[in-house]
């Protein structure tokens, strides 16, 4: 994928997404995909991850990614308000559905996969905590202990991630049988919507897709593979081959970013 800097993009009219530089971060490759299936065209912006990104931070308030700014809007972070972002913006097909009980059930399960909390954040404290402990490291320097405390590491947390990242899987297996016993391949309805990205994207902190379509460093691929054994017991066949489909009819192969 091409970047351009911030000092660019704070020229730049439109849509600018900024996207860590390299890996397939989950929570920005899934806004990339949102914004993709809404046909809503953006500009990368590069961050650095684990940097101080000051000039970012000067720019957005913020120094991690994605940062979705348009135009002279102010910036928009979360998953929730990119996605809202990408439904104004956008055309074709909403990735929410139509009804409101099947909007509450995509936006439910949303949340499960990437707000605080949810599997997302729960396998990165457990990668966080496969690399450094629960503890601040020594050396540590001030944006690293940040990063520690923004995402939440604690002995406790730590204890806790995989019981709860296994439950959201188990809950997602569930609802991907009853669809499949419906005759749909999507988590919702019949059609796709905005969970069933956001599924095929963090997916990848459980199980990466083959390096021939996802060339990811190799130290993040053995950190995502590296699963708690609670994790483990809890994947089963039927989560990536949802995965698979959405990416190979939806998303797109092999990954740019």
């Amino acid at each position: 994928m091409d970047y351009v800097s911030v000092a660019k993009a704070r020229t730049l009219r439109g849509l600018r997404l900024v996207l860590t530089t390299g890996v397939p971060g989950p929570w920005g490759e899934s806004a990339k995909a949102v914004l993709n299936a809404r046909h809503v065209a953006f500009t990368a912006v590069a961050q650095e991850a684990l940097a101080p990104n000051l000039e970012l931070r000067a720019w957005t308030g913020c120094r991690n990614a994605p940062v979705a700014v348009h135009d002279d809007e102010p910036p928009v972070t979360g998953w929730h308000d990119i996605l809202m972002l990408a439904e104004r913006l956008g055309s074709g097909p909403s990735l929410l559905p139509a009804s409101s009980a099947d909007r509450a059930l995509c936006l439910g399960y949303a949340m499960e996969i990437c707000s605080p909390d949810g599997f997302g954040w729960n396998r990165r404290i457990s990668i966080i905590e496969s690399i450094a402990g629960t503890t601040t490291p020594a050396n540590a320097e001030p944006h690293q202990i940040e990063y520690l405390h923004q995402y939440g590491m604690s002995n406790d947390a730590a204890r806790r991630a995989p019981g709860r990242t296994a439950d959201i899987l188990h809950a997602l297996a569930a609802q991907i049988k009853a669809q499949r016993a419906r005759g749909s391949q999507y988590l919702i309805g019949g059609s796709l919507t905005a969970v069933d990205l956001y599924w095929a994207c963090f997916s990848q902190m459980a199980r990466p897709l083959a390096h021939e379509v996802n060339p990811m460093p190799d130290y993040l691929r053995a950190l995502y593979s590296d699963l708690p054994e609670a994790v483990a017991a809890a994947l089963n066949a039927g989560l990536f081959e949802h995965r698979d489909h959405i990416y190979e009819r939806h998303i797109g192969l092999p990954l740019d970013y």
